[in-house]
């Protein structure tokens, strides 16, 4: 009798237990998709994979240091097509796809069929809010595909809000995608943040009241020192080297101080060569969170940031200058700052943030020979004039080839097509000609890519970044260290490590800590963050998710 009441409490208190357990269970069970309050891109425009090792000493705790401490890192992320440039980058990094499909074939590309240059945001349908200027007739409208920011927006029924901010035009607009709420770029001409029609059909008060209190100019006053005493800025040559370096008109020198307050003359524009553009975009970009409660509401929302001034400091001084070295230490500051933002406003833990690069930059060729490099500058213009010649003397027709633009044999087509010449044959001659030239390492014919004798890597970045309609007949191949461009200062374009192995960092919301060395590809990040959200990856995207990156 006892064991028969034993077992009954027994069986009682079990079940007892088990309801409680499976109430408590019911209880914490989420009835909404977890998801971040706000995802943040960062895109620092020409920064190199190495640069968040060769000045990581010098970082503040809660900038990259902090990135790489709490986030993930993906240590050997490439760009799988060529050229490498800034409207390409970004519009790969927010759509996983490549220029094949998603038709952004350069800054500038030629339409094949009209022979007519298209800068890559240009919309003459549009004009610009903020401003008269002609830097506000621009749109999306060229990008062929969905970007994740336009996947995001179809994915919560639009109520998510997705704007892009950028001094670069392409840097704002191309990442908001094609439904974004707002994008904004700063207008030279007016040193004000402006957008286009295609938007809006005016400011709002905020970004009004922003301009009203004329950063460019507040900034310029201050001039421009380093950070830090000069003389510990070890990882750059030294500070008057004209010979790298282009410098500042109305200045005798690339040196410190830059006296920008004496420089501006009203010319807002010259924020874009120094560390305070950065730091106005992500004043910015803090704006546009506060005003347009970003993260404050039941949905994910999106901002795309794009931090254009170290393309242009690089551009002019380089990647071995003091001016490149201090703006990355001060963008290092300015990001940890807005970091610091992020945690106040949104809470710690409940933001995700990518940090990536549209491409890199390759040394300065003069300063690479003076150290026993091989590396040169190739002359695109007088090659053009030559090939012109050699077509002419050939084919009794003048102006055959339009341009050298983007390391591409683009083609006069209208005129081919007028005096009924051999595009084939036109195409192996320019090839030959091409290939004696000694700075030239390889000259391919985009439509027979598959039977030129390179290596498969770039035959694979060669298909990748064709588009028929968009991209020209013949895809040429500097060696390594060799560019088009000037005798100072860098540029960038070429499948080459310097210009295309990028950095690659996630942190926060639904972000394990931890590091990956296999191979990733910039097309990878756009559906890694669609895992992330549950969304679909855009519709053009080629790129894998990363899960390694993901909780």
């Amino acid at each position: 009798m006892k064991i028969k009441v034993l077992l009954t409490l027994t069986f009682a208190t079990a079940v007892f237990s088990l309801s409680a357990q499976t109430k408590k269970t019911a209880a914490t069970v989420s009835t909404t998709l977890p998801r971040p309050k706000l995802v943040v891109g960062l895109v620092v425009d020409q920064m190199r994979w190495d640069y968040l090792y060769r000045y990581y000493d010098r970082y503040q705790a809660g900038g990259f240091k902090r990135m790489l401490n709490e986030g993930f890192t993906c240590e050997n992320t490439q760009i799988p097509y060529i050229p490498t440039v800034t409207a390409i980058g970004h519009s790969s990094i927010y759509t996983g796809s490549v220029p094949a499909i998603h038709g952004i074939a350069g800054n500038d590309f030629i339409i094949q069929a009209t022979g007519k240059s298209m800068y890559c945001t240009d919309d003459s349908t549009v004009t610009a809010v903020g401003s008269d200027s002609k830097a506000g007739k621009m749109s999306p409208r060229n990008l062929l595909v969905s970007t994740v920011t336009d996947e995001l927006r179809l994915a919560t029924n639009f109520r998510s809000k997705v704007i892009g901010i950028a001094l670069k035009d392409r840097g704002g607009i191309l990442p908001g995608g094609h439904a974004a709420n707002a994008a904004y770029w700063f207008d030279d001409a007016t040193g004000a943040w402006i957008s286009s029609t295609y938007y809006m059909a005016e400011l709002p008060t905020w970004v009004k009241s922003f301009n009203a209190t004329k950063p460019a100019e507040k900034y310029l006053k201050q001039d421009w020192n380093t950070l830090y005493p000069i003389n510990t800025y070890v990882q750059s040559a030294p500070d008057n080297s004209p010979k790298y370096e282009g410098k500042f008109a109305g200045t005798d020198a690339p040196t410190f101080p830059i006296k920008t307050s004496e420089l501006y003359k009203g010319k807002a524009g010259m924020i874009r060569s120094t560390p305070y553009g950065n730091s106005m975009t992500l004043d910015l970009a803090k704006a546009a969170i506060e005003n347009e409660k970003l993260g404050a509401g039941t949905v994910t929302d999106f901002l795309a940031v794009s931090l254009s001034s170290t393309d242009y400091v690089g551009h002019q001084f380089g990647p071995n200058s003091v001016e490149a070295e201090d703006t990355y230490l001060r963008l290092d500051k300015d990001i940890a700052a807005f970091f610091t933002y992020l945690d106040g406003k949104l809470g710690k833990g409940n933001y995700t943030v990518f940090l990536s690069a549209d491409h890199g930059a390759a040394h300065n060729p003069n300063f690479l020979t003076d150290h026993n490099i091989p590396a040169g500058v190739w002359k695109s213009s007088d090659t053009q004039t030559r090939l012109n010649k050699m077509l002419e003397d050939k084919y009794k027709v003048k102006g055959a080839v339009l341009s050298l633009e983007n390391y591409q044999v683009n083609f006069n087509n209208a005129v081919i097509k007028k005096e009924n010449l051999n595009t084939d044959a036109l195409k192996f001659d320019c090839i030959q000609f091409l290939q004696q030239e000694p700075q030239i390492a390889y000259a391919v014919d985009m439509q027979r890519v598959q039977l030129a004798t390179i290596p498969d890597e770039l035959r694979t970045r060669i298909q990748n970044g064709y588009n028929a309609e968009r991209s020209g007949a013949i895809q040429i191949i500097l060696k390594p260290g060799w560019f088009s461009g000037g005798q100072t200062g860098t540029t960038h374009g070429s499948w080459n490590p310097y210009d295309a192995h990028i950095p690659l960092v996630f942190m926060g919301w639904g972000i394990k800590h931890g590091s990956l060395t296999r191979e990733t590809h910039m097309t990878d990040i756009a559906p890694t963050v669609a895992e992330l959200l549950h969304i679909q990856a855009p519709n053009g995207n080629v790129g894998t998710a990363i899960g390694e990156v993901l909780k």
